[in-house]
């Protein structure tokens, strides 16, 4: 990915970010954040993918309503997004990127995964608009 689109990218993340509620800041510090930009092939065979540009993000982890008291945690907690992916799909089929789309892209990925840390499936993000 070139360095401008990255930064660009970036700079739509910290923008909305910056407009979210403590909470979600609370909830990156236990989970954090990754932003890569694509998905390794091994992330792309353990999900059966064989498009990079179609995963936006990966919640890693145990979540918070499958553990028990005798879980040691095996992996950390951490949501990883992946540029590429949330621009491919904030462009759609014009291929235009508009900030304004981006940024919502951005927040209902990151949103979708944190969610994913808390035990949500996909059926549940989709029916609250984060699918």
């Amino acid at each position: 990915m070139k360095e401008k689109l990255r930064d660009f990218f970036d700079n739509q993340l910290e923008h909305v970010l910056a407009g979210m509620p403590q909470r979600v800041h609370d909830l990156l510090a236990e989970v954090p954040l990754f932003v890569e930009d694509y998905p390794s092939d091994e992330v792309l065979a353990k999900l059966k993918l064989d498009d990079r540009t179609r995963l936006c993000g990966v919640y890693t982890g145990i979540p918070l309503d499958q553990r028990t008291s005798d879980d040691a945690p095996e992996v950390p907690d951490v949501v990883t997004i992946f540029r590429e992916g949330i621009m491919c799909l904030a462009a759609g089929s014009s291929e235009q990127l508009r900030e304004d789309e981006l940024r919502r892209q951005i927040r209902i990925t990151l949103l979708h995964e944190l969610g994913h840390h808390h035990g949500l499936g996909e059926q549940e993000l989709d029916s609250l608009g984060y699918g």
